[in-house]
């Protein structure tokens, strides 16, 4: 570089893990969601990190795409270009809805908004509209199915049959491939497919079944929104998605909503809120949910717990999660719920034993949740290696560390995950003090590949 290099923007890069032509395709594809079109080239990108000039308006682009892959606000200044202002998307599905109705027109409006068309700076839902939502759900009555309305079309079991096959398939994807992986064929197949059936004609037995289908397939909308990075907008599906299972009174989807929202809290380092979800789910899904699903809720009160440095209290929902999983084949379980098996919750239990510092015990977990999960579930088997690699790193054990953490992304596919690629970001930023290390130095070359491999796909 020369004296007049653009070193902010160099720096800006590096921390997202961008390569020029990364960058350079995100950039087209931010000013295409605006109705604009560039020509930004990985050539292009050279010139500005060189000190080159930029327009106004790519200037926005650049940092509307490096704050849509850090998760957080980028101004044109932050990368030493002048100041512009990015366009604002819309915002719908803000609170609790009051009405089914209205709970349907939001999802479908929800259904126009791509997880990579969001604002990074968009705020998070208030504690107020969460803590309303969690207590309106836990208080409420069924709404009641508007069964046998005058409609052009019936709805029968073949139906929800269909919806519940489209919702493995697409859980499949996201599991193996990451969020953003379908979504585009989700969000149409739910808004042309799923949604005007629940105004069609159904008897009251089709009708429970029907909207606990469009229930899951809402829910797997949100979790790939989340899983994409988009967190407003999964913010967004979830609170239409609890409001959506009140309908017909699914108290145990209801719960496992609650205890997704939870988890995505947990994740943003919103400790106290993913608390009073967690404890929110367990105590909505008492009655009515089977024991593998309150493992499930008890669970992620202790991930919760965990991140909020309560170790009596995470021992305590760690152990209760274990007793409600040794009668998980008592009773029959949803198909949503299939994959609760140990090793998903000997991979819960190692997060907790990592964020409670307790270094041992999260690698001897951890150890067991990686040997334990099925290839098929290729993110959380990314994940647990990676928390592997973290656990091994308490344990002051530099180079195995390094190289599980390797391993976990060499396999690649669970790279699609936003959620992957910051478990593999703090892990790099945790051994940035061994920069000196050659295995640390070679991991760091190992995520550069994969990101511009990434970037081809």
């Amino acid at each position: 570089m020369n004296r007049d290099a653009n070193h902010q923007l160099a720096a800006v890069m590096a921390e997202a893990g961008a390569s020029n032509k990364g960058l350079a395709k995100r950039v087209r594809e931010v000013a295409q969601r605006h109705g604009e079109h560039v020509g930004t080239t990985h050539v292009a990108v050279q010139r500005w990190l060189d000190g080159g000039g930029i327009q106004r308006q790519t200037a926005a682009f650049v940092a509307e795409a490096l704050g849509d892959k850090l998760r957080r606000k980028i101004t044109p200044k932050d990368l030493g270009f002048p100041g512009a202002t990015p366009v604002p998307a819309p915002v719908v599905g803000m609170s609790y809805a009051s009405s089914l109705s209205e709970t349907l027109s939001t999802l479908d409006s929800l259904t126009h908004q791509r997880p990579e068309d969001g604002p990074a700076n968009e705020p998070p839902l208030p504690d107020s509209d969460v803590h309303s939502a969690a207590l309106s759900w836990l208080i409420s009555r069924p709404d009641g199915l508007p069964t046998d309305a005058p409609a052009a079309r019936r709805v029968g079991m073949r139906d929800v049959a269909a919806i519940r096959t489209a919702a493995g398939f697409f859980m499949q994807l996201d599991f193996q491939f990451g969020g953003g992986h379908a979504h585009k064929a989700f969000r149409h197949y739910f808004r042309e497919d799923v949604l005007p059936l629940l105004g069609a004609s159904f008897s009251p037995k089709v009708g429970d079944a029907l909207f606990k289908a469009a229930s899951e397939m809402s829910q797997l909308l949100a979790w790939s929104a989340y899983d994409s990075g988009n967190h407003a907008l999964s913010d967004r599906y979830m609170m239409s998605t609890l409001r959506l299972t009140q309908a017909s009174g699914d108290r145990m989807m209801g719960a496992r909503i609650l205890t997704n929202m939870s988890h995505q809290a947990n994740y943003l380092g919103h400790a106290s809120r993913a608390v009073m979800l967690a404890r929110a789910s367990v105590e909505g899904g008492k009655g009515s949910s089977t024991p593998r699903a309150m493992a499930l809720f008890s669970a992620h009160e202790a991930r919760a717990l965990s991140t909020a440095q309560d170790h009596k209290g995470a021992a305590r929902a760690m152990n209760e999660a274990e007793r409600f999983f040794e009668r998980a084949d008592s009773v029959e379980d949803p198909e949503w719920l299939a994959y609760m098996d140990e090793a998903e919750l000997i991979g819960e239990f190692c997060h907790c034993f990592r964020d409670l510092g307790q270094g041992t015990q999260a690698v001897r977990f951890a150890e067991r949740a990686v040997a334990l999960t099925d290839p098929k579930y290729a993110r959380t088997l990314g994940f647990c290696r990676m928390v592997l690699a973290q656990s091994q790193l308490i344990n002051g054990e530099l180079e195995a560390a390094v190289s599980t953490a390797g391993l976990a992304v060499e396999e690649g596919d669970a790279l699609q995950s936003a959620r992957f690629q910051r478990y593999v970001g703090d892990f790099q930023r945790k051994v940035s003090t061994y920069a000196g290390n050659p295995a640390v130095e070679q991991f760091n070359e190992l995520i550069r590949d994969a990101m511009n491999r990434l970037d081809d796909e």
